[in-house]
């Protein structure tokens, strides 16, 4: 299985054919390298100071960071791919999404996030029932 840390142009454009109308509630699985980029910490704390900049650039825009964890076991399927934590973010909608990472502000912020992570999942999710 493929991890990968952007998008690709074609994924972004799967994103907006969702509702535009609505949120839009990205899950986050992560996984971490061992050391960041610059080796002065780890890959975690780096992500982790990306991660409180964004809070502030996602709550700034209506939005809101609804839990984090860490991934502690895997109960039911297989992969070959392991996370560290998954986190669970809403954005006001898809369109918020992408300003906000195609921001100046998100720009200036993501070194870190790169720095940290070895690889990511990003899973766009809209409100339906069971």
């Amino acid at each position: 299985m493929k991890i990968a840390v952007k998008p690709e142009p074609q994924q972004i454009q799967e994103l907006l054919k969702g509702p535009a109308d609505q949120p839009v509630v990205m899950v986050n699985l992560l996984r971490f390298k061992k050391a960041a980029d610059d080796g002065d910490r780890t890959g975690e704390a780096a992500y982790r100071e990306y991660g409180a900049a964004m809070r502030k650039l996602v709550e700034g825009a209506g939005g809101r960071f609804i839990w984090a964890g860490r991934v502690d076991s895997q109960v039911l399927g297989e992969s070959d791919v392991d996370f560290d934590v998954v986190g669970i973010v809403e954005y006001p909608s898809r369109k918020a999404f992408i300003e906000i990472s195609s921001s100046p502000e998100f720009r200036a912020i993501e070194g870190n996030r790169t720095a940290g992570l070895e690889g990511q999942w990003l899973l766009a999710s809209s409100t339906t029932e069971l």
